[in-house]
């Protein structure tokens, strides 16, 4: 991997990482069963993937690589047409790209089941109309999984994934002004007017939509509390390299014993997480179940703003410099968000309490 990486430029793109992976193999590596319906990433290669990624800094390029790795190209893997199958080989080799849009324009984020792209088909046309918004890789991906309803109501039956390739007819990328933030994850959103493909685009069983992504979604969420721990130790790697140069009276800021407890107390906390992570996988045998990928995300969400908002401040000045932890804190703000927002997470393991505290298993 580190061969793979090696070979990217320090400023190259997302496409640019994802191709190199694809070259030596690290994509079909990373996954068990690459070549079914039922491929999941390993969830020991995958967090080796992320932290490897984030090494480089670029925050927007882990970002996409994350969603692709963990969700998109799992969730391709359903489809067994031609189309599918022939797109799937070319992303595993880093040949093509996917983005995942499933945040509708018509409903919250949280309220998949109220999204309002609607498909339509007869023997040999889909028929797709509506919107998508905050797609990662939404500038640079060749082609979308698209989640839509083919029938109203809110029944988890009522979806399904469409394979729309970015460049047809009807399709209309809107780049998404961050100011800056997570620009080489090219975020956009993502309009369909009528868009027409064969029936072939179709991914999967019509209605397995929403049980594909609930699963799928699962590892995303153990990915992104991977990539928060890879995060965060960069940070405060980072922190520890500024406070023990930085002169402060007859020795450094490092010599401050109030400031050497503030940064100890954060690697506590990055610490907790990764065995979090790690006690989590090894207790799941693999890919965590809904209520334990719902208490890691919390978990990110609550850990990762504070302890980068600790180093922040002590960094001081320093730490508003591109790459610095103000700048890394903003752009951070995504692992609160994506795939479901903390408070969303906190209610999913009040639901799941009794269950997670009736859990006979020993902590390995």
């Amino acid at each position: 991997m580190a061969r793979a990486l090696g070979e990217v430029p320090a400023d190259g793109d997302a496409r640019a990482v994802w191709r190199a992976l694809g070259d030596h193999g690290v994509l079909r590596g990373l996954y068990r069963d690459a070549d079914t319906g039922g491929a999941t990433a390993d969830p020991a290669r995958l967090g080796a993937l992320l932290h490897a990624v984030d090494e480089r800094g670029d925050n927007g390029v882990t970002l996409t690589v994350l969603v692709q790795a963990a969700s998109a190209l799992p969730l391709l893997t359903a489809g067994t047409t031609d189309a599918c199958a022939g797109l799937r080989e070319r992303v595993l080799d880093g040949r093509a790209t996917l983005a995942l849009a499933a945040t509708d324009s018509a409903a919250p984020g949280s309220e998949l089941t109220a999204l309002g792209t609607e498909v339509r088909w007869d023997e040999r046309t889909l028929h797709l109309n509506g919107g998508k918004r905050w797609v990662s890789g939404a500038g640079s991906a060749d082609h979308f999984l698209v989640l839509a309803r083919h029938r109203p109501g809110r029944h988890f039956t009522s979806f399904t994934w469409v394979l729309v390739p970015a460049a047809a007819a009807g399709v209309r990328i809107e780049p998404v002004d961050t100011g800056g933030l997570l620009a080489s994850a090219a975020l956009g959103h993502v309009r369909l007017d009528d868009v027409r493909l064969d029936v072939d685009h179709l991914i999967g069983r019509p209605g397995r939509a929403m049980a594909s992504f609930a699963r799928h979604m699962a590892t995303e969420r153990l990915a992104g509390a991977q990539w928060a721990v890879a995060l965060l130790r960069r940070t405060l790697t980072a922190t520890r390299r500024h406070l023990t140069a930085r002169p402060a009276g007859e020795g450094t800021l490092w010599d401050n014993a109030a400031i050497r407890q503030d940064f100890a107390a954060c690697l506590v906390r990055t610490e907790q997480l990764r065995a979090l992570v790690e006690t989590t996988v090894r207790t799941a045998g693999g890919t965590p179940g809904m209520s334990a990928a719902a208490l890691l995300k919390a978990a990110v969400g609550q850990t990762a703003d504070d302890v980068l908002g600790r180093c922040a401040q002590l960094q001081g000045a320093d730490g508003m410099t591109a790459g610095g932890a103000h700048h890394v804190r903003a752009e951070a703000a995504v692992l609160g968000l994506g795939g479901g927002a903390t408070e969303l997470m906190l209610a999913h393991v009040a639901d799941a309490a009794d269950v997670l505290l009736d859990d006979p298993r020993p902590v390995p």
